[in-house]
């Protein structure tokens, strides 16, 4: 439900995956519903509870205010839900939604869709030993996601990446950042250390001219750099005493079909997400103590 910018998206994936069938479209603005309900020929709806009994799954795309109770009540009508990112507004909740599908079939997969991206998936691999990392996320003003910052708008992203990689507990974060625009931060940088002492550098910003997304990893005699915007990544080690790049191979991928091709293989097989509730809920704790120390 929600078919806004990134909604529609989903929409129109359902209706493109072999295994999925689109049952209806659910928003609270009756113009933009109507309009992609019709594009895809199903039933509008403005009341997402009146899908009880219709859908084994939905998406929930929608502000993050209302990510609990709409996640909530699909899980308590035994609905499989993939909710966008951020899982919640807080910890506590993330917990709630995580206890209700524990020990059960149900799947309640995060919307971190970078982990879909085919740069990612062509490299993790290649990450064993990680120490160091460095992460730029920089997007023009889009006016989209204005009831959060660029915390939880776009850096969250680039946290779960790093708690992915580094499979470590935090040590310590430290933060600053600054609004701009408007109520919210629009450019942070956080360094967080990790136990065993990798340290990761991210910058986010969504007021910058251009885009960026890049990301560099460096590990005992070798690092990579990847270019998620550009889809594109290479790899350096030392060899024979000097060091030596190639470019990595990547299969290009539309990551958005890839994750919801992932939910629905989840939900036929009865199987954990690539992003669970926990990893939902990780990368919203490291974001909510980045935001205490911005304020």
């Amino acid at each position: 439900m929600g078919v806004g910018h990134l909604g529609q998206h989903h929409a129109r994936v359902y209706t493109e995956l072999p295994d999925a069938e689109l049952v209806a479209v659910v928003d609270t603005n009756p113009e933009q519903g109507m309009k992609i309900a019709n594009k895809y020929g199903v039933p509008f709806e403005k009341d997402y509870r009146c899908l009880q009994g219709r859908v084994d799954a939905v998406s929930i795309v929608v502000p993050t205010v209302s990510h609990f109770e709409i996640s909530k009540f699909f899980l308590e009508h035994g609905i499989h839900v993939l909710v966008e990112k951020p899982v919640t507004e807080t910890v506590e909740q993330a917990v709630s939604l995580e206890k209700m599908v524990s020990n059960t079939p149900l799947v309640l997969q995060v919307g971190h869709i970078e982990r879909f991206n085919p740069v990612w998936l062509a490299v993790h691999k290649k990450i064993t030993h990680p120490r160091f990392l460095e992460i730029h996320r920089l997007a023009p003003f889009k006016g989209r996601s204005t009831d959060v910052g660029v915390v939880l708008d776009i850096m969250i992203h680039d946290i779960d990446i790093v708690l992915t990689i580094v499979e470590k507990p935090i040590v310590e974060i430290r933060s600053n950042g600054v609004s701009v625009l408007g109520r919210h931060e629009d450019i942070v940088n956080s360094r967080i250390e990790f136990e065993g002492g990798c340290v990761a550098n991210l910058t986010a910003s969504r007021i910058s001219q251009k885009e960026m997304r890049k990301i560099r990893i460096f590990q005992p005699h070798c690092y990579l750099t990847l270019d998620y915007h550009h889809h594109t990544g290479e790899y350096y080690e030392m060899k024979n005493g000097k060091i030596e790049g190639s470019q990595i191979e990547i299969s290009l991928s539309e990551p958005l079909k890839v994750e919801i091709d992932d939910f629905i293989h989840c939900v036929k097989e009865c199987k954990q997400p690539k992003v669970s509730i926990r990893h939902g809920k990780q990368a919203l704790s490291a974001a909510l103590k980045i935001l205490e120390q911005i304020r």
